[in-house]
C-alpha cells in the first residue's frame, strides 16, 4: 500500500498476464470437474445397463435422469470454459488496443517535435537564398535532371543539419 492509502499505479500489461493467468487456472478447473463427471457418467451407464439386464424399470428411469443432466451440466461447463476464453482474449485485445493507442501518442509527440524542428517559414526563406545564389551562379534557367537532384541533395543536407542541432539540444526521456 502506498502513501495515504494509495496504491501505485500498475502495469496494464501486468495486470492482464495476471488475469490471463488465473482464468487459465479456472479453464483448468473446469476441465477436471468435466473428466470428472464423465467419468461418472461412465459409472451410471454401466449400472444402468446392470438394472436393465434385472429388468429394474424405477432405476433404469432415475440412472437415465442423471446421465441427461450430467450431459447438460458438461454441456454448460463448456459453455462456461469458452466465456472464459473470451474474456481473455477481449482482455488481450484492449491491451493491443491501448500498446496501439501508445505508439500513436508516441508519434504523435515525435511528428510534433519534426514540425517544431521544420519550421515551413524558415525553410521557405532558406530555399529563397539557395535560389538566388543559384540565379546568380547561373544555374536556375538551364536546369536538367542533374542540377534538380544538386538541389534536392542541399535541401535535405540543411534539413539534416538542422535536425542533427535539434537533436543534440533536445534531451529525449525514455
Amino acid at each position: 500500500m502506498g502513501l495515504f492509502g494509495k496504491t501505485p499505479e500498475r502495469n496494464p500489461k501486468d495486470m492482464v498476464t495476471e488475469w490471463s493467468h488465473k482464468l487459465r487456472k479456472e479453464g483448468y478447473q473446469i476441465d477436471r470437474q468435466i473428466r470428472a463427471i464423465q467419468r461418472e457418467e461412465e459409472k451410471v451407464k454401466r449400472t444402468l445397463k446392470e438394472a436393465a439386464k434385472k429388468n429394474d424399470k424405477d432405476t433404469c428411469l432415475i440412472l437415465a435422469k442423471e446421465i441427461i443432466n450430467a450431459r447438460k451440466t458438461v454441456n454448460k461447463m463448456y459453455t462456461s470454459k469458452a466465456h472464459i476464453n473470451s474474456v481473455m482474449l477481449q482482455m488481450k485485445n484492449q491491451l493491443a488496443t491501448l500498446r496501439v493507442a501508445g505508439s500513436l501518442q508516441k508519434s504523435t509527440e515525435v511528428m510534433a517535435a519534426m514540425q517544431r524542428l521544420v519550421r515551413i517559414p524558415e525553410v521557405a526563406h532558406t530555399m529563397q537564398e539557395m535560389s538566388k545564389e543559384m540565379m546568380k551562379a547561373g544555374m536556375v534557367y538551364g536546369r536538367s535532371m542533374k542540377s534538380n537532384y544538386h538541389l534536392a541533395l542541399v535541401f535535405l543536407y540543411t534539413l539534416c543539419v538542422k535536425l542533427g542541432q535539434w537533436i543534440s539540444k533536445t534531451d529525449f526521456e525514455t
